[in-house]
This record gives C-alpha cells, structure tokens and sequence, in this order.
C-alpha cells in the first residue's frame, strides 16, 4: 500500500479496483492488501476504492479499528484519487464472519446478555455497495476525476444488534428465546476464539470482535445518499432478498457446532493417545501380549500408536493441517477398525465397547470434514 500511493502518477497504466486492509494483531501492524488490473483504458488516472468500517478515531479502541483508520489517513493523503466506503455489518446472501455470526446465534433459542444485545447495529445490503461501485465507475468513465470522499453506506436510522438477531430469527424460522446467555459464557467464547486464532482459525467471535460489538456499528448515510441517489435499504428490505430455505437453516444450526466438533475431535484423539502412553500404558501392551505378541514389539506398536493419535489430535487442531488431519484420522480408524477384526476380534465385544465407539468418531470426522470450509 504504501508502495502504491507513493509511485502512483497522472498516467499509470492501471485501476485500483479496491483495497482491503487487515491487521495481525499478533504483530500489531498493518497489513495491506491491493488487488490491481490491467487497465483496458490506457492514460487514465488510477482511482481507490477502499472498504473500511464505520466510525471516528475517539472512538477507536482495538488494534483492527486504529490500524482501519491508519489506511484511510494514508489514502486520503495520497496523491491518487480515492473513495473510502464504509459499510455496516454486511447482509448477502453469502455468509461470513459477523453475519454468519448473526445467523447462528439466530438458530440459538438464547439472547445475547442486556449490555450486547442493546447496542446500536446499521446493516448494509450488499446490493448497495454493489450498486455504489458502479456508479463511481460509470462516473468514472465519464471523465470524473476528482474524487475523494469518505462515505457511510448503511440504513439511516440503525436497529440494535438483538433487534438484528430477532430479524434473523424471523426469517430463518428460529426458536424462541427461552432465556438470556450469560455474560461470563460469552467472554469464555471470546477468549476461546483468542486461542483458536493462535492456531491459525478465524472464529467470528474474539475479543476484538466482542469490543467492537460493544462499541456499536452506526454512521451517516445522507451524504452517500446524496451524491449517488441511491436511497439505502432496510433491515427488512435486505432481509427479504435473501432465501430462508433448509440450506440456510442448516448453516445457521451447524456453525456454532462446527467449533465444539473440531473441538471434541482434538480432545478425543489426543487423550486417547496420551491416556494409552501415560496411565494406561500397561494395560495396552497387556492386551497385545495377551494375543501373542511378543513384549518388545507390543511396547512399540502402543508408542507409535499413541503418538500417532496425538499427531491426529494436534493436526486437527491447526487449521492449516486440519483436512489432513481429519483425513489421518479417518485411515488410522480404519486401521484399529479392520485390524482388531483380523488379529483381536474378541475386542469388538469388549464390556465397555471401545472399538464399537470408533464408529461413531469416524462419522464425526466425517461431518467436520462436509462443513470445514468457511466459504
């Protein structure tokens, strides 16, 4: 980015089409991202489009909403043309992050603590930013050069993010509130998607996600409206064009559920190793023995065994060896599966039926493999 507004000249041969900006928090600095074009109109002045979030710097209290309005300090005093939008929390038809989060918490029949549920939320229609970005073009097009504005595309007169919760609710045809979620179970989450986050996931709700939440999303939209004519629409408006059919139902009810199945899988493998390699060390190369193993190679096979369930457990953990992971796992279940049957099948009647239970953690992996990606 800064690589960009310093080189840019009267007659560079591209457009910037937009520029999407993240933070790592991890390392506290911006990250800048910029997906350029060849430019099919040769001589033309390059123009930005930047996607930003609504709100003021008083106001800006993490890492993600300092660093958001850092990029739009370095754009607006750049010497290239810009717009800089800034949305409300998005509504499409394709869900991710705050409003796959929004969903999900629609199919729960709990309501967000008082404190969260009360604070102000503007929704944005996809199809406005949409129709905002063509119209610059075509005035672009047209010879219109001299931008630079900063405009809040969202409804004018914002709900509240339990109000946002009960549209969906509607919509989707989510059971009723029967209770309040309690505040301490929703900073547990925060800090858990913290964690998950270390190992590479994007989980909707952290603590930054929580402080911005908090803070509440709001804007004016009239000077947006103004210049483009475009009257923006509202929660209802937005929610109507979107399809309230088993597909979507079936998302909202699994996302939540995606975490506490990866999250089993991980404690399930990995106990399972560490119990067979610590405490119940014994007890697994008594029962290889027991079947005519001989001693040296029975304490081998249950090492490499648990260490092997451990590695399952620690891959499934990571999101970038997560798909291998559950891929291992399910070969390795297959393997303790169709070899108990050959060389021990006396364990498939065992009292507490540990081999029977594999089954089950196979159709699990299973699951979590059909809904892994997030898009």
């Amino acid at each position: 980015m800064h690589r960009l507004l310093r080189t840019a000249d009267a007659n560079a041969p591209t457009t910037c089409i937009a520029a999407l900006s993240r933070v790592s928090s991890r390392r506290s600095r911006l990250s800048q991202e910029t997906a350029l074009t060849p430019n099919p109109i040769p001589n033309l002045t390059p123009l930005l489009v930047h996607l930003s979030i609504p709100g003021s710097a008083r106001e800006d209290e993490t890492t993600f909403s300092r660093t958001k309005r850092q990029a739009e300090g370095l754009i607006a005093g750049a010497a290239v043309p810009f717009v800089i939008l800034r949305p409300g929390v998005v509504i499409a038809s394709a869900a991710y992050g705050g409003s796959a989060l929004i969903r999900a918490l629609a199919a729960l029949p709990l309501d967000l603590p008082a404190r969260e549920s009360g604070r102000p939320l503007a929704v944005t229609d996809v199809h406005d930013i949409a129709g905002t970005i063509a119209i610059i073009a075509r005035r672009w097009r047209g010879g219109e050069r001299g931008w630079g504005v900063v405009w809040n595309i969202m409804e004018p007169n914002p709900s509240t993010l339990g109000a946002v919760i009960d549209a969906f609710r509607r919509r989707l045809g989510g059971p009723r509130p029967i209770g309040r979620l309690p505040s301490w179970l929703l900073e547990a989450g925060a800090r858990a998607g913290d964690l998950s986050a270390c190992l590479g996931w994007r989980p909707p709700i952290r603590s930054t996600a929580l402080c911005e939440l908090r803070r509440g999303v709001k804007g004016d939209p009239r000077a947006w409206s103004a210049a483009t004519g475009i009257r923006p629409a509202s929660l209802e408006t937005a929610l109507a064009r979107l399809p309230a059919t088993v597909q979507e139902r079936w998302f909202a009810r699994l996302y939540l559920v995606k975490a506490v199945v990866l999250g089993s899988l991980v404690i399930f493998w990995a106990a399972s190793g560490l119990i067979a390699l610590t405490v119940a060390f014994g007890a697994a190369i008594a029962i290889l023995t027991s079947h005519g193993f001989p001693p040296a190679l029975a304490r081998a096979i249950t090492v490499l065994s648990s260490l092997g369930d451990i590695g399952v457990g620690v891959a499934i953990a990571i999101r970038k060896t997560c798909r291998l992971g559950l891929l291992a796992g399910l070969a390795i279940s297959l393997f303790y599966m169709v070899g108990a049957a050959v060389l021990a099948p006396d364990l498939w009647i065992e009292p507490l039926g540990a081999l029977v239970k594999t089954g089950p953690a196979f159709a699990l992996m299973l699951a979590a493999l059909a809904i892994l990606d997030d898009r």
